[in-house]
Formats: structure tokens, sequence, C-alpha cells
């Protein structure tokens, strides 16, 4: 294999003649997907560092991707269907049946799968690609994912039953799990459990039924997996280290967040990665999306669901500067908050400070601060020392990637008091003070707010291309390496999305596509052009 950190990445193979458009059924040439370079240490992100050796561990609430969601909304039709805890394990009941005969699956209740079916109706006008990757397969009449047996590991919501629904209607056959075990809607489940679809998940799991879960789409009887959509790692982790056999079978896996690639790259460290892997974390588009313009609207809307809090005038200090610090800052400024940053990345913070934001330690303000937001993806971002220093009645929210960026263990020796659902009060002994924490420390956007359809319908855009380049490479192309997409392929996955903003596109003449040295049709920027 190439050593990716002296070796020059070959430019992407791009025809000067006019292509107007990336289709789905003529992917971008394997040839043009480059190998990852992995993130370098101590590097500051908006997601966890895994640096421990690859392991199983229950997965906590996730990021990128961004297919979560759980409201928080009376008004909503989930709310009456998804409790937090799901008493009796859907295991130990009797086997449920769908209308049809079918039972390959375990659900919370199939009973819900017409409000269900109505969920995942509303959400796919807002996911126009996906539509648009539909139309395309079935005018064709061509199944670019004809044989393709997938593994999904995600977050199950109605977003991620459009993604399955358009899989196969491109060909695949799947089986699909959760990755949360919080984020399960349990009337799409039950919606895609009745379309005939093998469903392993529901709200409130257990940890041994999250593993059980996944091993279901593992070890399917007369079914042999050759690909893997994963959100985290889990389903790819478990398969190494349980079903190692499993792997000579594999195309290819393809993950979502940060969380997952560095495990990806842990094994590729050791040697351990069976297969190739796509990196679509990293993806120009599904970044931006997913952490910057997403958090950008759901940090306020979580705040409003859960304590209808005036942000004009409070005082905020944001943890953590990347794209979704850069988000939740915007949204709170132009509510009329004063924010004040933190950082550890001198670069993420002079960006702050360009962008009007005071740079500021955590310990020196605490005691003017009204609300703190963690956006780092790191390990016990506030301490107790800081909670110490906090002032009375400071709401604390996390907007990162999983529970261990507040040391909630350090504050068990509090007095916790359930105010409402996702809103907790620690009083200190003697009454000294009472802080204000939000959704017990989990991702707040996940389990207070709405993902967005639009949002979701990029990430699943970038997910299903990179499933359909992996799957037409020829046999043995790619190495057991990491890759990230080529720009067109961002490109393409961007306009795909500007009909729905009836944008239009100004078209370089020969001249001026000339005079700047790129392809008339892109794509546009370099590789390592960052927007």
């Amino acid at each position: 294999m190439m050593d990716r950190k002296n070796s020059q990445v070959p430019s992407i193979p791009i025809s000067t003649t006019k292509r107007p458009e990336l289709d789905l059924l003529d992917p971008v040439s394997p040839t043009s997907l480059k190998a990852a370079k992995p993130p370098s240490e101590g590097h500051h992100v908006d997601g966890p560092r895994r640096q421990q050796k690859p392991r199983l561990t229950r997965r906590r609430l996730t990021t990128s991707s961004s297919q979560t969601s759980d409201s928080a909304d009376s008004g909503s039709l989930s709310e009456s269907s998804s409790s937090d805890e799901e008493e009796v394990s859907p295991r130990t009941k009797s086997q449920q049946v769908a209308s049809n005969g079918f039972k390959d699956f375990c659900i919370s209740d199939i009973r819900l799968a017409k409000i269900g079916r109505k969920e995942i109706d509303i959400v796919e006008k807002e996911m126009p690609a996906l539509l648009l990757l539909r139309k395309k397969t079935i005018c064709n009449g061509e199944k670019p994912l004809l044989g393709a047996k997938i593994i999904g590991c995600s977050h199950i919501t109605a977003q991620a039953a459009v993604l399955i629904e358009t899989l196969t209607c491109a060909g695949a056959s799947v089986r699909w799990c959760a990755c949360n075990v919080h984020s399960t809607q349990n009337e799409v489940a039950a919606a895609l459990a009745e379309a005939g679809y093998p469903i392993f998940a529901w709200k409130g799991m257990k940890e041994e039924d999250f593993w059980w879960c996944i091993e279901q789409c593992l070890q399917a009887p007369s079914w042999q997996p050759n690909m893997i959509l994963d959100d985290g790692g889990d389903a790819t982790h478990m398969m190494i280290t349980k079903f190692p056999g499993a792997s000579r079978h594999m195309r290819g896996v393809v993950e979502d967040t940060i969380t997952g690639v560095h495990r990806l790259y842990q094994l590729t460290k050791t040697s351990q990665l069976p297969m190739p892997a796509i990196n679509i974390h990293d993806s120009v588009v599904k970044t931006k999306f997913d952490q910057l313009y997403y958090c950008r609207e759901s940090v306020v809307d979580s705040l409003k669901r859960t304590l209808d809090v005036m942000v004009g005038g409070k005082v905020v200090l944001i943890i953590g500067y990347g794209e979704v610090g850069k988000g939740c800052c915007f949204a709170l400024k132009g509510m009329g908050a004063i924010c004040f940053v933190a950082e550890i990345d001198p670069i993420c913070a002079i960006q702050a400070c360009m962008d009007g934001f005071k740079v500021v330690k955590l310990e020196d303000i605490g005691h003017f601060v009204d609300i703190v937001i963690t956006c780092t993806g790191g390990k016990h971002t506030i301490a107790r020392k800081h909670f110490e220093k906090l002032k009375n009645g400071c709401i604390v929210g996390n907007m990162g990637h999983s529970t261990q960026e507040i040391d909630l263990e350090s504050l068990k020796d509090l007095k916790w008091e359930r105010i409402s659902r996702h809103v907790d009060h620690l009083t200190w002994p003697n009454n000294k003070k009472t802080i204000v924490l939000l959704a017990k420390g989990n991702v707040l956007n996940h389990l207070c707010s709405r993902v967005p359809s639009l949002v979701v319908s990029v990430t699943c855009t970038t997910q299903i291309l990179a499933l359909v380049e992996l799957f037409k490479a020829p046999k043995g192309h790619y190495k057991n390496d990491i890759y990230l997409l080529p720009k067109k392929m961002d490109e393409y996955v961007a306009s795909l999305h500007l009909p729905s903003f009836n944008a239009h596109l100004t078209e370089l003449t020969h001249v001026q596509a000339d005079y700047l040295g790129v392809p008339k049709h892109g794509p546009f920027k370099p590789h390592y052009y960052r927007y």
C-alpha cells in the first residue's frame, strides 16, 4: 500500500466535454476516490475522539449523522408512541406479525404502522434528492444496487425510512437496526416492518437488546451481507469481532460519523481493516448541512421546547467553535444573546474573534453566564470544578457528540430533581445554588428538537452514492483503506437539492473555464479547497 502521507493523490479524471450532471447509474470512476488522511492527533473536531483500542461499547447519541429526531413537541405524531424507555422488551413478547404475514422483525408495536407511514409521507416532500434518484432509477429501468445486501445501522427515523426505501428501489436488499438506544421512532419502525423490511429497533432498548438487534442483522439465515452502512461503527466492529469470516464477502463499508471514522482509523493503524471504507463524514456538503446549518436552527428550537427561555439579553458561553459551535453562536447572537466562546484551537479561536465573539476561559466568566452549551465532542468539557463556578440558575446543555462532554459522574452527590421530560434541577447542599441541566447531558438537539428533513436528505444522498461507488467498483480495485468522496460527487449532491430552493446556476463559458483552469461543468474547486 502506498504511503498516503508522501504520495500524491491522483486528480479526479473528469472529462472536459459537456456532462451536465453526474448520474446515479453512472457514478464517478472508482479511480477518482482519494484515500483519506486520518485526523491529526489532538485535532479539534465536533465529535468524540476514540483513541482507545476498538471495543464494543453501547452507542450514545451521535451527530452525524445526522438522521435522528425525537420530538419533544406535544403536537408530534410520535409523542404518544415513543416513550423514554420500553417497559417490556419486545424480545420477550409474543411474535408480532404484519398484515401480510411478514414477521422477520422485532419492534415495539406493529399497530403503530399507519401513524409511521403518515410521517414518512410527510418527510419525503422535504427530501427532493432521494425522490429524484428514485425517479432516475425507475425511468431508466436499471438497478445500480441489484445484488447488494446492505446492513444498515443508523437512527430509525422517518427520514431513514425514505433512505431505506430508496435503496430497495435501486435494487438493494437490506436489514436494519438502530445505532442509538434513544432515537428510534417506534411508529416508523412499525411502518417499515409492515412494508416487509427486517427492522430490529425500539426506543429505550437496553444495552443487551442493542447488541442483539445488530446481531440479528448480521446472522440472518440464507442472507449473506456484502455491504455496511454504519453510523458510529458498531455494526462494523461487531462483524469484525464476532463474525470475522463475514468480512471476506464484504464489498465495503460507508461510515457516517466522526466516531466511526476514528474507529476505522484505529483498525488501519494495525492493518486490521478487512474491507474498503468510505468516510462521508468529511464530505463538504454533508459537513456544512449536518453541523453548521442544522445546529444553527436546532439549538434555539431545543431551548424553546425545553424551557421557553428568553434568549435575547442572556449571556451565553459556547464551548468549541467548530462547525457546530459556529452554528450555535450565529443562531443565539441572532436572537440577541451576548455570546462568548471557549476554545483550545488557536485557528478556531481567531475565527471566533474575527466573527465578533470574545474568546474566554469557562472558569473566568462562569459566575455571570446564563447559558453554557458544549460543542466540542470531547470528554469532560465541563467538570465539577467548572460547575462550582457557575452562577445559580445557569442552564447547561450539550450540542456535541456524546454524554461524555459533561462530567455527570462528579455530580451524583447532588440532589437531582426531574422538572419535566428533559429538564433536571441539580441542587447543591444547603440549597447553595441550583443548576438547570438539559437532556441529562445527552445531545440536546437530538432529544429536544427535530432534524430538518432537508439536512438528512443531503446525508442520505451522499450515502447512496458512496454505496453505489463501492458496489460497482471492480473487485480488488479498492484496498483495505479509508477513502473520501471526490469534489464532483459533493457538487452533484448539492445540485440535486438546488431545485427545492428554485436556485439556478450560472454556466461558465469555454473562455472563462479555460482562464480558470477548471472543467466547464466541474469540479470547480481542488480537493484541498476549504469552503
